[in-house]
């Protein structure tokens, strides 16, 4: 499943993309035409808060997952009532840029991440677009448990 978060659904693409879901996500300089044109060129589920582009979208019968709460919460929720993903592809996407993650050995990353990190961390993803490095500290445990409350 890929999908097509629109400016307003910034948090949401970002934790699509930590559920392992292909996410493209929509800056300001693109517009509703091109939003529409992304979606069906690629084949991504358009998701918006836009009132008009949801009309619009369904005027063309182009899928689209109407979100209809700013709590992000509730945004994921309801995403996750509408498309499935894989429980085994979670955390393997960049959530910067959406690029799937490369396994690094440790050495490769010893003078890139903070000694402390280095000392106490054994696995570590890069991304290969961005260059951002990803290892399982804090962070990925609070994620962890936010994505097993919307995984059940």
């Amino acid at each position: 499943m890929k999908v097509l978060c629109d400016q307003m659904l910034g948090s949401l693409a970002t934790w699509l993309r930590f559920l392992g879901i292909d996410t493209f996500y929509a800056n300001d300089q693109i517009t509703d035409d091109e939003l529409l044109s992304i979606a069906v060129i690629e084949k991504r589920v358009l998701i918006t808060r836009d009132k008009e582009l949801i009309h619009r979208a369904k005027k063309k019968q182009h899928q689209v997952i109407p979100i209809t709460s700013i709590d992000l919460d509730e945004q994921l929720s309801q995403v996750i009532a509408e498309i499935s993903f894989d429980t085994d592809s979670i955390l393997t996407r960049c959530s910067l840029c959406n690029s799937i993650l490369k396994s690094l050995h440790k050495k490769e990353v010893q003078k890139k991440v903070p000694k402390k990190v280095y000392e106490s961390h054994h696995e570590y993803w890069i991304c290969p677009t961005c260059k951002k490095i990803y290892w399982k500290g804090s962070h990925y445990d609070e994620i962890i448990k936010k994505i097993k409350i919307f995984s059940k």
